[in-house]
């Protein structure tokens, strides 16, 4: 068994902090965006940032992304993004604000059910492998093949034997992955428990949220100590140079949103290869075609 390497200085651990990423020169950093507190900072929380502000920002930052995927298309670049981090932390509405703008042609998010009993003898990484990117496209992963090292060793879904075997081999896989010609980002969502626990109340007051709880997330209130545990051993085994972990400090989640996806454009260089201007052809005349009549047609009523 390989000896862990210990986790490098770009992670800290939970609820810790990490030195922010400048937005990438074709983005420019807004004026009124504060930045992420640096290591050796001041520690004083920043200033709340308004609704205004985060919406702004979130639309420029959006059009880069629309710019990004272009080029990943135009390129045939083949880009895997892992999102994983405690229940609650944030991922699927970082997620969300990815993909708003994105071509879901070229992008598509993969969100696995628990494993079918036939995939439970599989090699284990191959119902991931099944979804990795074609040239021209991004497959953003709401968690991954780290399920193993997580939840499941936590859960006591895994064995010890495969739990160190999944240590052994990730490491390899994924520069399997690099070597193939596949970018891997890996981002890791970082909550402290009073705001976890503040999410969780909010899902079980919200009916349309209330689906987001499932009892193994109520468990996982249960195991703090031992999901950081998992989180530490994943990262002294997993962060290596070719697929880094990069925190992301979640209990804001404006800004969470939008400093994972500064930091997304900026692993990724682009261009701008946006078109030139669009004109509409005219339209086609009308040569005298008679349509049927409307009411042979079947409407949605009109509630509102």
């Amino acid at each position: 068994m390989p000896k862990a390497k210990k986790a490098s200085n770009r992670t800290q651990l939970e609820g810790g902090s990490e030195a922010g990423v400048s937005a990438p020169p074709s983005a420019g950093p807004a004026a009124d965006v504060s930045p992420q507190v640096q290591p050796g900072a001041s520690t004083t929380p920043p200033r709340p940032l308004s609704e205004k502000a985060y919406l702004r920002e979130l639309a420029r930052l959006q059009v880069e992304l629309v710019k990004q995927q272009e080029w990943i298309r135009a390129k045939g670049l083949k880009v895997v993004v892992i999102f994983e981090g405690r229940d609650a932390a944030g991922k699927g509405g970082v997620i969300q604000r990815i993909m708003e703008p994105l071509n879901p042609r070229y992008a598509r998010v993969v969100a696995l059910p628990a494993p079918t009993e036939r995939e439970r003898t599989q090699w284990y990484f191959q119902r991931y492998v099944a979804h990795l990117p074609a040239a021209g496209e991004m497959v953003l992963f709401d968690r991954s093949w780290y399920n193993r090292a997580g939840v499941e060793r936590v859960m006591g879904f895994a064995s010890e034997d495969e739990l160190r075997e999944f240590l052994r081999s990730t490491p390899e896989f994924e520069r399997m992955l690099v070597r193939s010609g596949i970018i891997v980002i890996k981002y890791w969502f970082s909550v402290s428990d009073a705001e976890q626990e503040r999410r969780f109340q909010g899902r079980i007051k919200d009916p349309t949220k209330r689906w987001k709880l499932s009892p193994m997330d109520l468990e996982s209130r249960a195991r703090w100590v031992e999901y950081s545990k998992a989180k530490d051993e994943v990262f002294a085994y997993t962060d290596i140079k070719q697929a880094p972990w990069w925190v992301v400090p979640s209990d804001d989640k404006p800004r969470a949103r939008l400093n994972t996806i500064c930091h997304l454009l900026s692993v990724i260089p682009y261009e701008d290869l946006t078109p030139p201007p669009i004109e509409l052809p005219p339209r086609q005349p009308d040569t005298g075609y008679v349509r049927p009549p409307i009411s042979d047609q079947t409407f949605v009523p009109q509630i509102y």
